[in-house]
């Protein structure tokens, strides 16, 4: 399958266009891998459910409160998002892409479900993920609850909330349509590289950030971007059924890092692609001194054909691949060198991602 190409979806008046770039799979090494002790882990519900314990009307009258619209003023942009709240005591997970504008001198106004208002300050983003952290300074506000988004299936229903061009408290739903699809989305040194959970649930600019739910109305991904016929790459576009989420257990790791430090970690190998490369696969063109992958035996000119027992097509593929994994875990990677088949185990190292 080829990497999608897709639109973020924040009604920002300069909107952000998918890219094809991120060949480089960590430059800068950070050795250590365990997480701080001050990270309070978010609470994460894993059972299997049953899909029709719920009717989609119960669902959104319980999360609804959670969810909040984001409006945005930077300079001459101006927009809205989405998000939801992970803590009671103000902080609220949302993209990257919607606080981003905001991040240097702009203002973020988070507008709650019961109509109240409230100033955000960014408490931290990372743009690999593109995941954002905001605080307010409230208590006592109602919280998401966050499901696992390793047991969902496809045909699953789920539900999307949030406020797609500007219009509050707005719930779509559909199907799961697709697992662990390779997404980028955004430009510049913003791209963002997504093992996506894609959904048929109608998601539109301004949905950014908001929460995609399950049949149990737990959160399971972050409503991100969406794909784009390709004349209307440039422009703002609508649903056409083609909507990508960041699966919850990779946000639920950054968020906690975000809250506990201010920063949050990026899983790396250590190596650089080749851009040119065309055959299946992605082809090493430098290694990190003292990375993972030169620690495990990976050579320049090996080219990394599957991880984990994930097949990897081409570069971008296997940067979300080992993006759904966390620093410090172990992964099997295999490569082909001089035309044979090898298998290496690597560790996986970690950069700071401090927006």
């Amino acid at each position: 399958m080829g990497t999608i190409v897709v639109a973020a979806v924040t009604a920002l008046i300069v909107g952000g266009v998918a890219g094809l770039g991120g060949y480089l799979v960590g430059r800068s090494i950070d050795s250590t891998t365990a997480l701080p002790d001050s990270i309070v882990e978010l609470p994460q519900v894993s059972e299997v459910i049953n899909q029709e314990s719920s009717s989609i009307a119960d669902i959104a009258e319980a999360v609804l409160p959670s969810v909040v619209s984001i409006l945005i003023e930077a300079g001459d942009e101006s927009g809205s998002g989405s998000g939801f709240i992970v803590q009671s005591d103000g902080y609220i997970l949302t993209n990257n892409h919607v606080a981003a504008p905001a991040a240097n001198g702009g203002e973020l106004t988070v507008v709650f479900d019961n109509g109240d208002e409230a100033t955000a300050k960014i408490v931290g983003r990372n743009t690999s993920y593109d995941l954002a952290v905001l605080k307010v300074a409230k208590k006592g506000l109602p919280t998401a609850v966050l499901g696992d988004s390793d047991q969902v299936k496809v045909g699953e229903l789920v539900i999307a909330i949030g406020a797609p061009l500007g219009l509050n408290g707005t719930v779509t739903s559909g199907i799961i349509s697709s697992l662990n699809r390779p997404v980028t989305a955004g430009r510049g040194g913003d791209l963002a590289f997504i093992n996506a959970v894609q959904t048929d649930a109608a998601i539109n600019p301004g949905n950014s950030g908001g929460p995609l739910l399950d049949g149990a109305g737990r959160v399971i991904g972050v409503n991100s971007a969406i794909a784009t016929l390709a004349g209307a790459l440039n422009a703002e576009a609508g649903s056409i059924g083609l909507g990508f989420a960041i699966p919850i257990n990779s946000a639920k790791r950054i968020a906690e890092e975000i809250i506990a430090t201010g920063e949050s970690s990026t899983p790396i190998i250590g190596v650089i692609l080749t851009r040119a490369f065309s055959g299946e696969g992605a082809e090493v063109s430098e290694l990190t001194s003292g990375g993972p992958a030169e620690a495990a035996g990976i050579r320049v000119g090996d080219v990394i054909t599957e991880l984990n027992g994930r097949q990897v097509a081409n570069s971008t593929e296997l940067v979300v691949g080992i993006r759904s994994y966390d620093p410090g875990e172990s992964v099997e990677v295999a490569i082909t060198r001089n035309g044979q088949p090898l298998n290496v185990t690597l560790v996986l190292g970690s950069s700071t991602d401090i927006g």
